[in-house]
């Protein structure tokens, strides 16, 4: 008779799930540029690459299709102005649906153009109002500043919804990585400040615990893009030597909050080939457990920000569709 063995515990010692073989491909090409673990000492020189690559507000009209501006609103009490590119489609003359967007970058990276082409997508496909906000950056401007931005600029927006030709029972917040964390945490912070409405979140490989530590996090250490030594980057010039600490902020880590019941509809999508899947996959099961609703996607084979990155593989095709499908769902039975 055998024994049962118990299976060793250092998940780190597990070989990692494989990259999907369309994205592998891509990845060798992305890896080039981009590697899986970036210190804190690169951040300068990425920052600049970014910037070099703005997209301009020109194609983000579409050949008419879309009104945009950027229009400096004000930010959190004592703190700078923030800037909002607004997108409208052009001629609308109903109020819309609209996506509160917060760009990725891991907290470092980015701007409120970052991200926004699928946004856009979206909302020349359903007919919605655009707003990116641009939020201040650590680790010049770490914790709250961030966070406390994107709220403000969230309640700039539902606050002028009429303006805007918004339809403020149709707003839902989204974002990718960084972004989609601190969407998570904008939810938070309005359904506990009491702030606006929302009708949904759409968090897309969302960055949301601070602590590091989860199996995908360990599997995926030096492989991929955004690894664990770049998620630890990224945290620690957000929270300093509070980070994986006891007392660190659910608006910053939206995992660290203890109830997450009353909150928005959330659609939460995650690679299985990368740091974030576990801590994503728990906070579907969490928002579950408080009697909320989520619908998870884990993407098989899939990378950090894939559909990004790779647009025109076949799975980052599907997992776009599936987050359109999602939004049309939501915001029909919204209207």
């Amino acid at each position: 008779m055998t024994t049962p063995t118990t299976p060793p515990q250092d998940t780190g010692a597990l070989p990692p799930p494989p990259f999907d073989p369309e994205l592998a491909a891509a990845l060798e090409i992305i890896g080039a540029t981009l590697p899986s673990s970036i210190p804190a000492a690169a951040l300068p020189a990425m920052r600049e690459g970014s910037a070099l690559m703005r997209v301009p507000l020109e194609e983000l009209r579409r050949d008419g299709a879309f009104e945009v501006e950027e229009r400096n609103v004000p930010g959190p009490a004592g703190a700078p102005d923030i800037s909002l590119l607004i997108c409208r489609p052009a001629g609308a003359t109903a109020p819309l649906g609209a996506v509160y967007h917060s760009h990725g970058g891991g907290m470092v990276l980015g701007d409120n153009r970052s991200g926004v082409v699928e946004i856009l997508d979206w909302a020349q496909e359903l007919g919605l109002v655009v707003v990116s906000v641009e939020y201040r950056l650590a680790p010049e401007h770490p914790h709250p500043a961030p966070v406390e931005d994107c709220y403000a600029g969230l309640v700039w927006t539902a606050g002028n919804a009429a303006e805007l030709g918004i339809d403020p029972d149709r707003l839902i917040v989204a974002g990718a990585s960084a972004g989609g964390g601190l969407a998570a945490a904008v939810a938070l912070l309005a359904r506990d400040r009491g702030g606006p409405a929302l009708a949904g979140q759409v968090l897309m490989c969302p960055m949301l615990d601070d602590r590091n530590d989860t199996p995908s996090s360990r599997q995926m250490a030096g492989r991929g893009v955004w690894d664990q030594a770049s998620n630890s980057t990224g945290w620690t010039a957000l929270l300093g030597e509070a980070r994986g600490g006891p007392d660190v902020s659910p608006y910053a880590a939206p995992a660290r909050e203890p109830d997450l019941s009353g909150l928005p509809p959330a659609f939460i999508d995650v690679g299985s080939a990368e740091t974030f899947r576990d801590e994503d996959v728990a906070y579907a099961a969490r928002l579950w457990q408080a009697g909320g609703q989520a619908e998870l996607h884990v993407w098989p084979g899939g990378f950090h920000g894939f559909t990004m990155m790779a647009p025109q593989a076949v799975l980052s095709q599907e997992a776009r569709a599936a987050r359109i499908r999602w939004l049309a769902r939501l915001l029909a039975g919204a209207s």
